[in-house]
């Protein structure tokens, strides 16, 4: 066994999860993960348990892991906690970046950009989380960032639940998000973390509608004993 194998089967597993190639609440066969991975129980345990330290899945006493449910009460959470949470690691991101940080940020952007132009929903999700790993990076905050990447596996979920190409709203959307991205950028650049806060709260009311839409769609707005 090797370390190398231990981190394909954490990295495959982690961007399956976010990808929604396994399901939210999709048990995992730990003997079957060992025979696709060459791994060992110990060591598909140990990524095991990292994946559960950081809310990908959950361990169940006799019952073996399972990927971490979505539910309306998490979703409830995630809506409360989201905007207070990405607003400070903006500010915090803008205080105390770094040179090659900022060059790592743009990088990201970039590969969010070419994941925009041609890539599928699965690349648009995982680079536009890897946009903002490097905000939380940035950060450099022991308490807010476990908080932080747990909102941007959620974030990464319900994106792929909502996300329609094909739609011009949603694609008018895209390019709002490409530019908010921009301003994220410039306002770390210059270290001015009220504007970075504010452009925080502009990005996550993007976010917020999208997800609304798909909690409840336009169509299903009737009144009560209407035939559809």
């Amino acid at each position: 066994m090797s370390a190398t194998a231990k981190t394909i089967a954490y990295d495959t597993l982690a961007s399956g999860i976010l990808t929604l190639d396994l399901a939210p609440g999709a048990d995992l066969d730990e003997a079957r993960l060992c025979a696709e991975y060459g791994l060992s129980r110990t060591p598909m345990r140990e990524v095991l348990r990292q994946l559960a330290g950081e809310g990908y899945v959950t361990l169940r006493q006799n019952r073996g892991a399972q990927v971490s449910e979505m539910s309306h009460t998490s979703l409830r959470a995630f809506f409360m906690a989201a905007p207070m949470v990405y607003s400070a690691i903006l500010q915090l991101s803008a205080t105390h970046r770094t040179a090659s940080q900022l060059t790592a940020l743009q990088t990201a952007q970039d590969v969010f950009c070419n994941a925009l132009n041609g890539g599928t929903a699965a690349d648009r999700a995982l680079a536009n989380i890897q946009f903002h790993r490097v905000t939380g990076d940035m950060a450099d905050n022991p308490y807010l960032s476990p908080s932080f990447n747990r909102l941007l596996l959620d974030h990464a979920r319900i994106s792929m639940t909502f996300y329609r190409p094909g739609d011009p709203a949603q694609a008018e959307n895209v390019d709002l998000a490409r530019a908010q991205h921009d301003a994220i950028i410039a306002a770390i650049t210059d270290r001015d973390a009220a504007r970075a806060g504010a452009i925080a709260e502009d990005h996550w009311q993007l976010s917020r509608h999208q997800i609304e839409q798909f909690v409840m769609p336009g169509a299903l707005d009737v009144p009560l004993g209407t035939a559809v």
